[in-house]
């Protein structure tokens, strides 16, 4: 059985901050992130807003990927948002 890894990008109602994860279930961690569940940046800086995500099915693909954005600038991280989504809209409601 295959699995599928994502990796996401979340930011705040403004667009200021950037946050860069990965998971095996985007659905329920863009949930937790939106409920404020987990302690830490991504409360702190009220960060919800889905704007960017990649499938892949070998979990140590998605780590490098995500190490890789993680260490690209944020001018690299906006290109990348407004490659898919230049209007920065919430990509949640495509996941359901």
């Amino acid at each position: 059985m295959s699995r599928t890894y994502y990796i996401y990008i979340l930011t705040n109602k403004r667009n200021t901050v950037l946050y860069t994860g990965v998971t095996n279930d985007l659905t329920r961690r863009v949930g937790e992130h939106k409920s404020h569940l987990i302690k830490g940046f991504t409360r702190r800086y009220n960060i919800s807003k889905l704007v960017y995500y990649e499938t892949y099915t070998d979990v140590q693909d998605a780590i490098a990927r995500e190490k890789q954005i993680k260490s690209g600038n944020r001018k690299r991280k906006i290109a990348l948002i407004e490659s898919i989504n230049s209007d920065w809209k919430d990509l949640t409601e495509e996941l359901m």
